[in-house]
Formats: structure tokens, C-alpha cells, sequence
């Protein structure tokens, strides 16, 4: 595959990079979101309410701001993963120092 040509498919849902955006910032903005993973606004909007319903997140306002809490302890949907929490995901993808790789000489 040529490095000029993005990937046609990768290992995370849109579900699940949204919440880990959220997870980094939980004031984060939606625009914010998009841009940073390559959807458009609206498309956050639909999966923010998509989590919301699902009981992956919860919105509250601070000032101005909207303010996101996570649900960590909620389980993944599909069946083979059922019984395990979201924290995993979320884990791995906001604890870089645990991952840093080692230099080699």
C-alpha cells in the first residue's frame, strides 16, 4: 500500500474513537472531535446520542461548556465481548506511558 493513500479500513469504530476523545477530554468539543478523527460534526452529534443511550456517557453543562462522564464499567456490545468493561479500551488509548515502546540500540 503507498504511504499517500489512507488506509481503506482501520481497527476502531467511529464509536469507539469518539469516546476515547471524550475519555482525553471530557470538555471536549464536538467540532473539536471531528476534526481531529476525520468525520464531520454531525456525525459525532449522532454517535455522542448513540452513547448517551446506551449508557456509555452522560452530558451535563458547565457553564457554557458541554461536560462529558464516562461510563467505564459498562460492557462492550458485541456478544464475544460482553462481559468486559470499556475502561480496557479506554485504557490502553489514554495511558501512553504504560505503552511507550523500547528504544532499540
Amino acid at each position: 500500500m503507498s504511504e499517500d493513500r489512507p488506509a481503506s479500513w482501520t481497527f476502531l469504530t467511529h464509536h469507539a474513537r469518539v469516546l476515547v476523545e471524550i475519555a482525553r477530554d471530557p470538555q471536549i468539543r464536538l467540532r473539536d472531535i471531528a476534526s481531529g478523527i476525520g468525520i464531520t460534526e454531525r456525525a459525532v452529534q449522532s454517535i455522542v446520542s448513540d452513547l448517551h443511550a446506551a449508557g456509555y456517557l452522560q452530558r451535563g453543562k458547565v457553564g457554557r461548556r458541554n461536560h462529558y462522564s464516562l461510563n467505564l464499567e459498562q460492557s462492550f456490545r458485541y456478544p464475544t465481548e460482553a462481559g468486559l468493561p470499556v475502561r480496557l479500551l479506554i485504557d490502553i488509548f489514554t495511558q501512553h506511558d504504560l505503552f511507550v515502546p523500547e528504544e532499540r540500540p
